[in-house]
C-alpha cells in the first residue's frame, strides 16, 4: 500500500503517528510524510524566513529515517485556510502520493491548525478524485480512507484502533530528535520535555490496549471510507 500523513506542523507526525509509520516502513508499504505549514510561528529567538529553512531540512531529516518520501507545502505558520489555493495544492499532493491510506489531525485537536488540516484533508481527499478539478497530477483513482491521530496529550479522544509501536518506538524517538529547534521551542513556550511528553502517551495508549507502547487512531466512519479489512499495521 502507499500511505500519505500529512500533519500541520514539522514535528506533528513524529509526535503522534510515527511508531505507525515506521512500521509501515518496515513491513514494506510505502510511506509519504507530508507537512502544511512551514512552522516559522515557533521559536522565541530565530526569525521566520531561516526558522522556515531549519525546519524543512529537521522534517526532511526525520522522513529519511524510515526512508519515507516527503512533501513540503510550505504554507504560513498559524494562516492556513481552507481556500480555493490550499485545496488545490492538497489536492495536488493527495494526487502525487496516491495514497490507499490517509493519516491526518483529529478534526477537533486544540491547535486551529492541526483542525484545518483535518477539514482540508476530508474535503480534498474527495476531490482529488475528481478529473475535472485539474491540477499538475492526474485525479487519484480512489477516495482513500481516513484515519485521525491521536490529539496532543490524548485530550478527548478516543481511539477505535491501536498499534502496537513498541518494536519501532526507539525509531519514532529517532525521527523527533530530528526537530532539535522545535524541541527547544516546546521547552521554552510551553515548559515540556517533548521526547517525554512523546514517551508518556505512547505508554498511556500501550496501558489501553496491553502493549508496552502504543499510538491510538479513530477512523473517518463515513461511506466510502470504511474498508472491510484493517488497514493500520
Amino acid at each position: 500500500m502507499r500511505i500519505l500523513a500529512i500533519g500541520a506542523h514539522p514535528d506533528d507526525l513524529e509526535i503522534l503517528c510515527a511508531g505507525t509509520l515506521a512500521r509501515y516502513a518496515q513491513e514494506g508499504h510505502e510511506v509519504v510524510m507530508a507537512v502544511a505549514t512551514d512552522g516559522t510561528a515557533g521559536h522565541m529567538v530565530i526569525k521566520p524566513p531561516e526558522l522556515a529553512q531549519i525546519r524543512e531540512r529537521e522534517a526532511r531529516a526525520a522522513a529519511e529515517v524510515i526512508g519515507a518520501e516527503f512533501i513540503w507545502l510550505g504554507f504560513p505558520d498559524e494562516l492556513i485556510f481552507n481556500d480555493r489555493e490550499t485545496r488545490l495544492a492538497f489536492v495536488d499532493a493527495i494526487r502525487r502520493a496516491r495514497p490507499d491510506v490517509l493519516i491526518t489531525h483529529a478534526p477537533d485537536d486544540y491547535h486551529p491548525d492541526h483542525r484545518m488540516v483535518s477539514s482540508l484533508v476530508f474535503d480534498t481527499s474527495f476531490i482529488a478524485s475528481l478529473p475535472n478539478i485539474e491540477t499538475d497530477h492526474p485525479a487519484h483513482s480512489v477516495v482513500p480512507p481516513i484515519y485521525y491521530m491521536d490529539t496532543i496529550a490524548g485530550k478527548g479522544f478516543h481511539p477505535n484502533e491501536y498499534v502496537d509501536i513498541t518494536a519501532t518506538m526507539d525509531l519514532k524517538r529517532q525521527m523527533l530528535r530530528c526537530h532539535h529547534s522545535q524541541l527547544t521551542w516546546l521547552k521554552d513556550h510551553d515548559n515540556i520535555d517533548a521526547l517525554e511528553f512523546m514517551d508518556v502517551v505512547a505508554r498511556t495508549r500501550g496501558f489501553q490496549c496491553n502493549v508496552l507502547y502504543a499510538e491510538g487512531f479513530r477512523s473517518a466512519d463515513v461511506w466510502p471510507r470504511t474498508p472491510a479489512k484493517r488497514l493500520l499495521p
